[in-house]
């Protein structure tokens, strides 16, 4: 599937209110989209809204309830939607020993099930739609690989992955108009790393670990500078892959490399398996 023309069309974004998120807003205003934005802080939303003239609705991807509310607004104010944005994403990082239960649960409640819980509630609106449409998930690079003090936010991003692909092979198989596309942006300059901001007393946090954590400092060090993108980097990328229907938005190429070495290990992971096989009888 591919939404090749913009102008007119409706889209719904959440974590519309800053970062990645309000980058996509203002792109598909310049397009000439109709917008709904959803977001869970109320006085940014109001912002973004009010800047770009569009519908804002107080929405956390955590709550089934308020992403149906969110879906019933957009049918208010849109009629047909043509383009979901599932943004909304938080950001933890620390090493695997540091990691608690709660930060596990909360960066999997957001990240994961704030993605399927927002597809579920926007999808039928998308699969009536008689012009199709695309979903654009923020995933992340590190759905790709693995990198030191980001062992859950990596596993949620790889589950994000895992799902939005199935979902486009599901949804192809279905003969559906509806595409997918998959956004993996590396490091981008957003306010990301302050997300605990929204973390509520549902995810306790933990006192401080004494000492420096030496993974999150090696994975620090690793990013150069040259490395960082805008969020109107990763927008642009993100709108120009579902305008052709493409199901991979990358968006740091010069940090494929570790992408690449990890397939093949594993393919040669697989020759080695074949020369141990036991000859057939």
């Amino acid at each position: 599937m591919a939404i090749a023309e913009l102008t007119g069309k409706g889209a719904v974004i959440t974590g519309a209110a800053s970062g990645i998120g309000l980058a996509l807003a203002r792109r598909c205003a310049a397009e000439g989209m109709r917008l709904v934005l959803s977001d869970c802080e109320q006085a940014p939303l109001q912002a973004a809204a009010s800047e770009l003239g569009a519908a804002g609705v107080l929405a956390d991807v955590r709550e089934p309830e308020s992403l149906r509310v969110l879906a019933r607004a957009a049918e208010a104010h849109l009629g047909a939607v043509d383009l979901l944005c599932a943004n909304a994403g938080v950001s933890r990082m620390a090493s695997i020993e540091r990691l608690t239960p709660e930060d596990w649960r909360w960066l999997f409640d957001v990240n994961v099930f704030g993605v399927v819980e927002t597809v579920r509630a926007l999808l039928p609106a998308l699969k009536v739609n008689p012009a199709g449409g695309q979903i654009v998930i923020t995933a992340s690079l590190s759905s790709l690989y693995p990198t030191r003090s980001q062992g859950a936010y990596a596993a949620a991003k790889a589950a994000v992955a895992m799902y939005g692909e199935t979902l486009a092979l599901e949804l192809e198989g279905e003969g559906s108009g509806v595409g997918v596309t998959l956004v993996c942006p590396g490091p981008v300059r957003t306010n990301i790393s302050t997300s605990v901001r929204n973390r509520g007393v549902a995810y306790p946090v933990a006192a401080p670990a004494a000492g420096p954590d030496i993974h999150e400092q090696a994975f620090r060090a690793s990013v150069r500078e040259g490395d960082w993108a805008t969020a109107d980097d990763i927008a642009r990328a993100a709108l120009e892959a579902a305008r052709e229907g493409e199901l991979w938005a990358v968006t740091h190429p010069q940090m494929m490399g570790p992408v690449e070495a990890r397939h093949r290990a594993i393919e040669a992971a697989a020759r080695r398996a074949e020369r141990r096989a036991l000859p057939k009888r």
